[in-house]
C-alpha cells in the first residue's frame, strides 16, 4: 500500500501568448503549491483493473478522472500485469483553477512509480505526464515553477517568500475550455509582469512578488461571474497584501505575510463565500 498528498497550486501569473496550429493556447506562467492536499492510497490488485473509490458524487471514478487516465497509462506503457485501486480524499476544491484533478493525476503517476518499483525519475513520470494534461508536469514535482509551452515545459523556481494563502472558491463552476474560448487576445491588456515575478521569487523579495502578481484570463472570468471581482475587492479591503485569481478560475486567492493579516481576511469572507481555507505556501 502507497500513500500520497496531491497539493492544490495556484498561479502567480499567467499570461497567454498566442494561439497555437494545435489548438491550445501557448502559455507562460509561474505555478506554485500550497498546503491544501487530496490524499491518495494505491493498493495492487489481484485482477488487472483499476478501481478508483471516491466518495465525492461530483468527480468521475472511471476513464475521465486523470487519476484513472494515469494509472492505465503507467500499467499499459510498461506492461504491468495486476491492476490497482486507487483511494482519494477529496479535499481540494473541484473545477476550481487549483488543479485538483491534476494533482490527482501527478500522485498517481509517482504512486504507480512506487507501487511498482519502476525506478523512474520524476523528470521521466512528467514526460508521460504530458500525454493526458497539461498542468501534471508540474504536479509531479510538488514545487514552483515557470512554466510554458501549453504549461508541460519547466523551469524550477526557488520556493516563494513565505506567506498566508487565503483560497476562496464561490458556489460556481467555470469550463476552463469555455474561458479560453472567450479570450480576445487582440484586446488591450495590462502587462503580465512574469519576468519580474521570476526574479522577485529568486530574490526573496516577498513586496516585488505580489506586485508582479497578474492573470491574463481574469478579466475574461469576471466577466462571466463578477462574484470574482467582489471576493478580490474583499480580500483586499480587509488587508491581504494582493489578490488574484487563480487559473481560468473561479477561486480567488490572497497572499499576506502576517496570520492576523490572513485572518482578517477570512473573516470578511465569510459572508459571501462557503469555502475558504487558510493555508501555507508551499512551493
Amino acid at each position: 500500500m502507497i500513500f500520497e498528498t496531491a497539493p492544490a497550486k495556484i498561479n502567480l501569473t499567467l499570461d497567454t501568448l498566442y494561439k497555437r496550429e494545435d489548438g491550445y493556447h501557448e502559455v507562460e506562467m509561474i505555478m506554485t503549491t500550497v498546503d491544501l492536499n487530496d490524499r491518495l492510497t494505491l493498493e495492487k490488485r489481484t485482477d488487472k483493473k483499476i478501481v478508483l473509490k471516491v466518495e465525492n458524487r461530483y468527480v468521475p471514478n472511471d476513464h475521465r478522472n486523470l487519476a484513472y487516465k494515469a494509472a492505465k497509462l503507467m500499467i499499459d506503457k510498461y506492461d504491468i500485469k495486476t491492476g490497482v485501486t486507487i483511494t482519494l480524499d477529496k479535499k481540494i476544491p473541484i473545477a476550481a483553477g487549483l488543479a485538483g484533478g491534476s494533482s490527482d493525476a501527478a500522485a498517481t503517476f509517482r504512486g504507480m512509480n512506487r507501487l511498482y518499483d519502476l525506478n523512474l525519475s520524476l523528470e521521466t513520470l512528467s514526460e508521460h505526464a504530458a500525454e493526458i494534461g497539461s498542468d501534471i508536469s508540474f504536479c509531479i514535482f510538488k514545487d514552483t515553477a515557470l512554466c510554458t509551452g501549453r504549461g508541460e515545459k519547466l523551469e524550477h523556481l526557488p520556493k516563494p517568500p513565505a506567506c498566508w494563502v487565503i483560497l476562496a472558491k464561490p458556489d460556481i463552476s467555470v469550463s476552463t475550455q469555455e474561458v479560453y474560448q472567450s479570450l480576445d487576445l487582440s484586446v488591450p491588456h495590462a502587462t503580465i509582469q512574469t519576468a519580474t515575478c521570476k526574479q522577485a521569487i529568486i530574490d526573496g523579495d516577498y513586496t516585488a512578488m505580489i506586485n508582479a502578481l497578474g492573470n491574463r484570463l481574469e478579466t475574461v472570468t469576471i466577466e462571466m461571474h463578477p462574484i470574482i471581482q467582489t471576493l478580490k475587492e474583499t480580500m483586499l479591503k480587509a488587508g491581504a497584501d494582493n489578490a488574484m485569481m487563480s487559473g481560468s478560475g473561479p477561486t480567488v486567492f490572497g497572499l499576506a505575510s502576517k496570520e492576523r493579516q490572513a485572518k482578517s481576511v477570512v473573516n470578511a469572507l465569510k459572508g459571501c463565500c462557503k469555502e475558504v481555507y487558510m493555508v501555507r505556501m508551499l512551493g
